[in-house]
C-alpha cells in the first residue's frame, strides 16, 4: 500500500472499484439520511473524513446512538452502538446487492431497524441496490489512495474554510456525486434551482437555496477523465468565467460550468498545499467579486 500523502489516482486503473464504492457510500449515506433530521442544504446527509476513512458521525435510532465507519486501512465497515455492540463487514470484492443485504442485516441485529430508498441518485444506472450484481469490484490499494487524497484535501479545505466568518458548510463528503466539498454563502437568497438529471428537483432547490461559492475534490467521470479540484458559483455571476485565477493550469470547463484544476498538477508540484489554496482563494474571489459580496463583513483578516 502506498503511504504517499498525494498518491496518483488514474481513473482508468480503479474505475470498477470507484463505481462499486460509490454505491456502497450511497447505501451508508442513505442510512444517515433516513435517521437524521433535515439540516439546511442536506448537511445532515453527508459523510466526514477520518484518520482511517469516512464516517457518518453519531446518529440516533430508537433511542440508540450508533455510527458507521469506512476503514480504508483495515478495509472494514464498522458499525458501533453506544450499548457497546459492534458489527464489522469486510470490504472486499462483493456485489452492491450483497453489501446492501449484509449492512442492513447487521443494523437489524443491533436493534437498529432502518429502511432506505434503494434507488441510487446522481448516476445514470438506477439499478436498486438489492438488485445490483454488476458493481462488485474492490481494489484495496486504490480505495486507500482515494481516502488518502480526501484526507489531505480535507486538511487544506479546513484551513481555507476558517478564513471565512460568514455562513460556511463543514468540510464534508457528498455520496451522491462522490465528492468532498466546502461551501461559502453570501447571505443572500438564490433563484430556485431548475434541477439536474437523476436528482429530485426538491433536492437541488434545498441545496442551492442561497447564493454560494463552492469548491471541492472529485475523482472524475463523465466529461472529466481525470481527478480534479473544482470551484463554481451559484448563481454564476457575470464575469465569473473570465476572472483571472491561479494556478496557470486551472481553467474554466464550459461543459461543467466550473473552474477545474487537474489533481495531477497539485500532487506533482513542490508545494501542493500552497497551489491548492491559491486555487481555492482565487476562485472564491472570482465569485465574491463578480457577485459583489460584502467581503469585509464575511472574511477574516
Amino acid at each position: 500500500m502506498t503511504t504517499k500523502p498525494w498518491p496518483a489516482l488514474p481513473l482508468t486503473e480503479w474505475k470498477d472499484t470507484y463505481d462499486t464504492l460509490h454505491m456502497w457510500t450511497q447505501i451508508v449515506g442513505k442510512i444517515r439520511l433516513a435517521v437524521t433530521p433535515l439540516a439546511n442544504h442536506w448537511w445532515n446527509a453527508t459523510l466526514y473524513v477520518t484518520p482511517r476513512g469516512l464516517t457518518t458521525s453519531a446518529m440516533s435510532c430508537k433511542g440508540l446512538l450508533f455510527q458507521i465507519n469506512f476503514d480504508f486501512i483495515a478495509h472494514l465497515l464498522l458499525i458501533e452502538a453506544n450499548d457497546g455492540s459492534t458489527k464489522t463487514i469486510t470490504l472486499r470484492p462483493r456485489s452492491v446487492a450483497e453489501f446492501y443485504q449484509e449492512t442492513m442485516a447487521a443494523l437489524g441485529s443491533l436493534g437498529i431497524p432502518v429502511t432506505i430508498w434503494t434507488t441510487p441518485v446522481e448516476v445514470q444506472d438506477r439499478t436498486p441496490f438489492e438488485n445490483d450484481q454488476k458493481h462488485a469490484a474492490y481494489d484495496p490499494e486504490y480505495a486507500q489512495r482515494f481516502w488518502r487524497i480526501l484526507a489531505q484535501a480535507s486538511r487544506v479545505f479546513a484551513d481555507f474554510r476558517c478564513r471565512f466568518t460568514g455562513k460556511v458548510s463543514p468540510v464534508h463528503f457528498f455520496w451522491g456525486a462522490f465528492d468532498l466539498a466546502v461551501t461559502r454563502f453570501s447571505g443572500r437568497q438564490a433563484p430556485s434551482h431548475l434541477g439536474v438529471p437523476n436528482v429530485g428537483r426538491f433536492v437541488m432547490v434545498e441545496a442551492y437555496s442561497h447564493e454560494l461559492s463552492s469548491c471541492g475534490f472529485w475523482p472524475g467521470g463523465g466529461p472529466v477523465k481525470e481527478p480534479v479540484f473544482y470551484a463554481y458559483a451559484y448563481p454564476e455571476p457575470q464575469g465569473f468565467k473570465g476572472y483571472p485565477i491561479q494556478p496557470a493550469e486551472a481553467f474554466y470547463h464550459t461543459e461543467m460550468s466550473e473552474f477545474v484544476l487537474p489533481y495531477d498538477v497539485v500532487r506533482t508540484t513542490k508545494s501542493p498545499e500552497e497551489v491548492l489554496l491559491g486555487f481555492l482563494q482565487s476562485t472564491y474571489e472570482a465569485a465574491a467579486t463578480c457577485a459583489k459580496w460584502d467581503r469585509p463583513a464575511l472574511e477574516r483578516h
